[in-house]
């Protein structure tokens, strides 16, 4: 999908949603370490790519701005 748009904030917050954890009207900021496993996942399956975090990448996904610029980066590199 080389013309999708990029990762919005909605977008995450919609992911979250279907994990069950919180609505997509959330307001809460930090993700728990399962958030952020399932926002990978759902990144990597929306988008048909693989991204390729290593350790520290995935540390400074602690927060849902932090989700939409990091995953939003990625998938831009994965994609070339």
């Amino acid at each position: 999908m080389p013309d999708s748009p990029a990762l919005q904030r909605e977008d995450v917050l919609a992911m979250l949603a279907g994990l069950g954890t919180r609505g997509p009207d959330s307001t809460l900021e930090r993700l728990s370490s399962m958030e952020v496993a399932w926002l990978v996942h759902q990144v990597e399956q929306r988008y048909d790519v693989e991204l390729d975090l290593d350790d520290e990448e995935l540390a400074r996904l602690r927060t849902v701005s932090d989700a939409v610029q990091l995953l939003g980066e990625s998938v831009r590199a994965s994609r070339g």
